[in-house]
């Protein structure tokens, strides 16, 4: 059975609670090893999904992305 694609808010609240998991202090060492892989995965991945979605705004815009405070 495939795994169900998380949305980006997902994976973002997924990578607040590895955090909080974490900064708790009482994890032992393969737990905390495997949480900073994980963090380090759902990091790559929010940060592609960021990525993608400024390039998608600049081909929407004509490549003109004005700051919001700018924007009509």
């Amino acid at each position: 059975m495939a795994k169900k694609q998380l949305s980006f808010e997902e994976k973002l609240l997924a990578m607040e609670a590895l955090v909080e998991k974490m900064e708790g202090g009482n994890l032992p060492l393969e737990e905390s090893l495997k949480a900073y892989e994980a963090g380090m995965q759902l990091s790559r991945e929010l940060s592609a999904a960021l990525t993608d979605a400024e390039k998608r705004m600049l081909e929407l815009s004509g490549g003109n992305l004005l700051p919001m405070e700018d924007a009509p």
